[in-house]
Formats: structure tokens, sequence, C-alpha cells
């Protein structure tokens, strides 16, 4: 087959032990990031397979009908990038693993280093030392502090396990099933939504983000936190209502963010607000971006590729497509 690869800055998947699942395909790898509908177009024109990083690049309606020869689009976990609906139409094959007992522990690791790293203001310390200042402030310590969980899933849970490690008092706020879960683990949970924005000095994000989810967090609910309280996100910006974030650290509650997620991706605008502030610590997205992570994802990816050239798609999120797929 001949497998397209999209977004693969560093031009790792080569390097990778899995990569060698590929042998026998005829695979071209893009380095960069590109979003016009004409390039993709020109780029994958003759693609059998297309593999997805993530949600890097949008796969929608206008770029599909342009792909006659594409037959399978594999990739890991959510896909609201794709336009499932015309793939299934026009008989691609989606196929997308979403490791329902593994998370990505790259990403709760790296979770914690925000939290830490923020809560030490260690990039900025780091940058004024580059320039010749010794020490510029005084941080906070977590042991003792309350960590607040706001959605308890396979990522939130490794989350309070560090806090948890770490002395913090943990404190969760989900859907009712995730709380009680929560509690059946021993964490408590908090009495209201206002509660829990009140309450915690460390505040992760951890939901998907869906059309339930989208804005879920609003301009009151940062406005009760404190301000020595740090907000972190490293699930989906759009979690956040729009400019809330923004506002309310200007504000001054709370008072930091660590932020690894943005509304658009890649972001380049050297002029964003959230670039601009001391008390930011940005990163970009590198939630799931390790080595380790790689290999344990793209081995679904690759997997999926070789059940499809054997006639036994796998892990196929648009099933209707099954009776009139191409190929």
């Amino acid at each position: 087959m001949k497998v397209s690869i999209l977004d693969d800055y560093f031009d790792t998947l080569r390097t990778l032990d899995c990569f060698k699942k590929l042998a026998g395909h005829e695979v071209t790898i893009w380095n960069d990031h590109i979003q016009d509908v004409d390039a993709l177009t020109e780029r994958l024109r003759d693609t059998e397979a297309l593999v997805l990083i993530r949600e890097r690049t949008q796969i929608r309606n206008a770029l599909l009908e342009r792909l006659p020869k594409l037959n399978l689009i594999s990739q890991r976990s959510v896909y609201p990038h794709i336009d499932i609906e015309t793939c299934t139409r026009l008989g691609i094959v989606v196929s997308s693993s979403q490791h329902a007992d593994t998370p990505s522990y790259a990403t709760a690791e790296f979770t914690w280093g925000l939290i830490l790293g923020a809560m030490r203001a260690i990039p900025q310390q780091m940058a004024a030392l580059k320039a010749g200042k010794w020490q510029i402030g005084v941080g906070h310590t977590l042991r003792g502090k309350t960590l607040g969980i706001y959605g308890y899933g396979r990522i939130g849970a490794v989350v309070a396990g560090y806090g948890r490690a770490f002395g913090m008092k943990v404190l969760v706020w989900a859907r009712e099933p995730a709380m009680a879960k929560a509690r059946a683990d021993g964490y408590a949970t908090a009495s209201s939504k206002a509660a829990f924005f009140e309450e915690c000095d460390v505040l992760s994000l951890h939901m998907r983000l869906v059309d339930a989810t989208r804005g879920i967090v609003k301009a009151d609910d940062l406005a009760r936190m404190k301000p020595t309280a740090l907000i972190v996100n490293t699930s989906r910006a759009g979690l956040i209502e729009p400019n809330a974030l923004v506002n309310a650290l200007r504000a001054g509650r709370p008072g930091m963010a660590a932020v690894d997620v943005y509304e658009k991706e890649p972001l380049r605008d050297v002029n964003d607000p959230l670039l601009a502030m001391d008390n930011v610590v940005a990163t970009p997205h590198l939630g799931y971006v390790s080595r380790d992570e790689y290999e344990i994802q793209f081995t679904d990816i690759f997997d999926q590729i070789l059940a499809y050239a054997a006639g036994t798609p796998t892990n196929v999120v648009n099933p209707d497509v099954m009776g009139h797929r191409r190929g």
C-alpha cells in the first residue's frame, strides 16, 4: 500500500522500532505542517492509507472528496478532526484504537512537570539566571496543598496518584460515575463545582473535548480561584470559555497558569497574550510527545494498517463503511 504520514515534525517515526512493521509498503513522511486543502490534495493524491499524528491536521469533506485512492485513515485516540460521516459515505475506513485501559503516562508525567515548573517558577528562574539575575522570587511547595482533578478519567486518576505521593490533598470534580470511582479510590470529592474552584491550590483539567465539555470552565469559575492558585491544562484549550483564561489571569484569579494546548495549533503567534505573561508557563503541546509514548501509539497505528491490508480491519470507528469500503 501507499502510506502517507503527516506532521512528523522531527522525522521521528522512521527511527522507532515499530516502524519496521511497515516494511514492504511504500511510505512517504511529511515533516512540516500544512492545512491548505490544495496543498494537501497534491501531497496525498496517490495515498491509500493515511497516518495521522493525533489532531495535528484537520481531515474534512473538502479534502476527502479529492482523494479517490484513499482507503484507510489510521490513528489513535479521539477523532474530532476527522469528518467521519464523509469517510463513511466515500467508503474510507477510519481505524483508531481507543486504548481503553492504557492512559497516556507521558501526558500525566508532563502534567506533573508543568505543576512543579509553574509552582516553583522554574522556567522563569532559568531565563533570569541566563540573563545574569540571581533569583527573582519565591515559589510554592506542594505538600499539604489541595490538588483539584477536574475529570477523573485515565489520565486524571494517574495525576491524582502523583498528588497523593507528594503529600497533597486530592479533590475531584467530575460527572457522578467518575466521582464514585474517585471515592472508591480513596479521594475526596467536591460538594459543588463552585466549592471545587474555591478550594483548589492547583487545579488540573483532564477531560475530552466534546460538545458537552466545550467551554465547561467559565469565567465565573476562574474568578472563584485563589490569587495564589495554579490552573493546568494539558487536555484541550476548548474546555475553557474563549478569552476567559487570559482575562482571569489579568484579574489575578487564578494567579498562575500552565498551558500545553491552544485553540489554534501549531501556535506561532509570538504576540499571543498567554506567551507574554510572566505568570504563565506555556509549552507547545508536548504532553504525549515522548519516544516511549510514540512506540506505544504507533504500534497500534501500524498494526491497524497491517490488519486492513490483510482484509480484516480493526478498531473501526465507522462500522457502517464495511459494506461498501474501497480497495
